[in-house]
């Protein structure tokens, strides 16, 4: 056979394991895995690592933020700053503005995402009501229609549901096959210390993260892994921030429950002391849960190491910091409650682990594989066409040069925002290529591909098949 393209000479890495490899595209698919293969274009590797293209599973692009508040990034540039980290399928989050039918919203994010995406595309949804229609009409239909994620907030006014109606989506996900996802934080709790903090003039964007410390996430880390219990439905609890949190995901599974657990490079590389830079610099760093402590990164690791997390996403929710429809909103400087929540990092997420991670010895390349795509894509619905560099996926590739060092520098990203977090952070190891169905999206840094990313409708997740 004669290939289309042919990549030669790299370090082959699968969550499996890790070979030496030609390998041959041909229609966008992976259709052989040798030696002395033909190919009527080539591409020499050598000494580079191809990886399975990255897939975040946690983003937030063109989301309704509030009043006045805009979101950084909008599908062309969400997923332009995807692919030049490395990632080849992103998964954002599909939220109803006030008064729309979860169905209406679906069709809303689509028509936005149509036409403009550098990867591929699939929606997770945000369930906020659950009246009759969304359970028993809307939330059922789009699961047959391929949207087999939902996630459910403890936290965030307007968002935030009762532990009634988390056990009622928890039951539609039941019957119909679907993975519910928590953001686990106890609204009740953060109100009484915000209003507690602002009696006591402490508003500055510090005290966001000292009103929602961790026994705030661990709590509701417990109540939604009890709530799945009793519905008896597996859980993935995300963005998990600190030790305690993940012990309770720990005993959880010891008792034999479906518990699937997430983290994000804030939490194994920023702190709760960025939030107390000087001036209003610290509302660069303000997200949900907060960074932490320099402990609880080892707490993190400790997690990762041992296969307590099984996803590692970024949790990109990116704003503009000088910008009256951003960080510096309305009454911002005045309160850390007006901050808008949430930080860019869809481009730097696999880089970070890379480095932190596979340069320092603390994981394989294997199980860099697995946390960054091949779980994601187990988890919802995609494998085996996505998350794997394997005979019939789709190839999706990012090759890796593991001695490239340089700083993140805000100069360098894709995305929307005007700043990083990680502005300067050392990173060795960086994607220098990124291939989505063989098709070249970045080269270098740069993006060298016209938007040709598609939706992707999924499957049930693996666990529930």
């Amino acid at each position: 056979m004669t290939h289309d393209l042919l990549i030669k000479g790299a370090r082959v890495v699968s969550a499996s394991g890790t070979t030496h490899c030609e390998i041959g595209i041909k229609g966008g698919v992976i259709a052989t895995l040798g030696h002395d293969l033909a190919g009527t274009e080539v591409i020499d590797a050598t000494g580079l690592i191809a990886l399975p293209g990255g897939i975040d599973n946690h983003v937030h692009i063109s989301q309704p933020s509030g009043p006045g508040i805009v979101m950084a990034d909008d599908f062309t540039s969400g997923t332009r700053a995807a692919a030049c980290g490395g990632n080849t399928t992103v998964l954002p989050f599909c939220l109803p503005e006030d008064g729309q039918t979860l169905r209406e919203a679906v069709a809303a994010y689509r028509a936005k995402a149509e036409g403009n995406c550098l990867t591929d595309v699939a929606f997770h949804l945000i369930v906020k009501e659950t009246d009759p229609v969304t359970l028993g009409q809307d939330l059922p239909a789009l699961i047959e229609a391929g949207y087999t994620s939902f996630k459910v907030f403890m936290t965030y006014q307007g968002l935030a549901l009762s532990d009634r109606q988390i056990l009622e989506v928890m039951s539609v996900a039941k019957t119909h096959g679907a993975m519910v996802m928590v953001h686990a934080e106890n609204e009740d709790a953060i109100e009484f210390l915000r209003d507690r903090a602002e009696r006591s003039g402490d508003t500055g964007p510090y005290h966001h993260a000292t009103t929602r410390p961790v026994p705030v996430e661990r709590e509701a880390t417990h109540r939604a892994i009890s709530l799945a219990e009793i519905a008896g439905v597996p859980l993935t609890i995300v963005h998990v921030s600190n030790g305690e949190a993940t012990e309770e995901i720990m005993r959880a599974r010891q008792r034999g429950l479906t518990v699937f657990a997430e983290t994000c490079p804030q939490y194994i590389t920023l702190t709760a002391d960025d939030l107390d830079r000087d001036g209003f610099e610290g509302a660069k760093y303000v997200c949900s849960p907060p960074p932490r402590t320099r402990d609880e990164w080892d707490n993190i690791w400790r997690g990762i190491e041992t296969g307590v997390f099984d996803l590692f996403s970024s949790d990109h929710c990116p704003f503009r910091f000088v910008d009256t429809a951003g960080k510096d909103a309305p009454g911002a400087r005045q309160s850390f409650r007006n901050i808008p929540n949430g930080i860019p990092g869809v481009e730097t997420r696999l880089p970070i682990l890379f480095s932190e991670g596979v340069v320092k010895g603390r994981l394989s390349l294997d199980r860099f594989a697995a946390l960054t795509a091949t779980n994601h894509a187990r988890l919802y619905g995609l494998y085996p066409r996505k998350g794997a560099i394997m005979v019939g996926a789709d190839a999706d590739i990012a090759l890796w040069d593991p001695t490239l060092t340089k700083p993140i520098r805000q100069v360098d990203l894709h995305h929307g925002s005007d700043y990083t977090p990680w502005e300067g952070f050392e990173v060795t190891g960086w994607p220098v290529r990124t291939l989505l169905r063989g098709v070249t999206t970045m080269k270098d840094g740069a993006p060298v591909a016209t938007p040709f990313g598609q939706h992707l409708s999924r499957e049930a997740p693996d666990v529930l098949r």
